[in-house]
């Protein structure tokens, strides 16, 4: 889930009258302060990050806006969003900052958060089985590093009503990982563009199981069926 914070405060002169403002920068370091305490008291699978937008634009000038974006993550939206989950202490967090400095304290979370992924077990296997047959080479990963491999992704909240799956293919980077300007140069390479196209074959392949197989087509067209009942 994202959040995107604005804290509101009260501008003065930093020398001739600090004691009349109320620092919404400040309000920001407090929070910032409160959310590096609560990460050592966080659930397995749940993560916090997040950066500072704006937070003043002269050092001679008490700070009356800034405006902050996070994240928050957990294996599941249950434990995400229920009673003493990520959400809830990280919200806890961004009042303290308030709290603390006078500031008014305004959260923006008008977009639904991205669920837990459900991946459909026959589709992951044909998925494998043809990426295999183009000599792709697959590790059953312990859960700590499939967390360390997590992203996010809308389509996650689609998996919950049908079945379908978002496999990942590997890109040989030299150790980078996705963000990093190594990984970018890697991924303008040969080998990038052979590990794209094998995975988009992959995918396409195994559609065409899936749609090949009579038990497996009518498993799916049945989900969509009873999909569209309830819509």
């Amino acid at each position: 889930m994202d959040l995107e914070i604005e804290y509101t405060g009260k501008p003065a002169h930093s020398a001739e009258a600090p004691h009349q403002g109320v620092n919404a920068g400040d309000a920001a370091t407090v929070a910032q302060v409160a959310i590096g305490l609560l990460r050592q008291h966080l659930q397995p699978g749940e993560l916090v990050h997040g950066i500072v937008r704006s937070a003043g634009d002269a050092p001679n000038v008490v700070p009356h806006r800034a405006r902050l974006a996070y994240d928050a993550r957990a294996d599941t939206l249950a434990e995400l969003e229920g009673p003493g989950g990520a959400k809830e202490r990280l919200l806890r967090c961004f009042e303290a900052g308030a709290l603390a400095t006078g500031c008014t304290l305004k959260v923006h979370d008008d977009w639904p958060a991205f669920s837990e992924f459900r991946n459909d077990d026959p589709m992951v296997a044909a998925y494998r089985a043809n990426a295999e047959s183009l000599g792709r080479a697959f590790t059953d990963a312990p859960m700590s590093r499939r967390r360390r491999l997590a992203g996010s992704t809308d389509m996650a909240n689609v998996s919950l009503r049908i079945p379908a799956i978002h496999p990942t293919i590997l890109v040989e980077a030299g150790g980078a990982t996705c963000h990093e300007p190594e990984f970018e140069r890697y991924c303008a390479l040969p080998a990038a563009d052979t590990a794209m196209w094998e995975g988009g074959l992959s995918l396409a392949w195994t559609a065409a199981d899936m749609a090949a197989d009579p038990a497996q087509r009518e498993r799916l067209a049945r989900t969509a069926e009873e999909l569209a009942s309830r819509d």
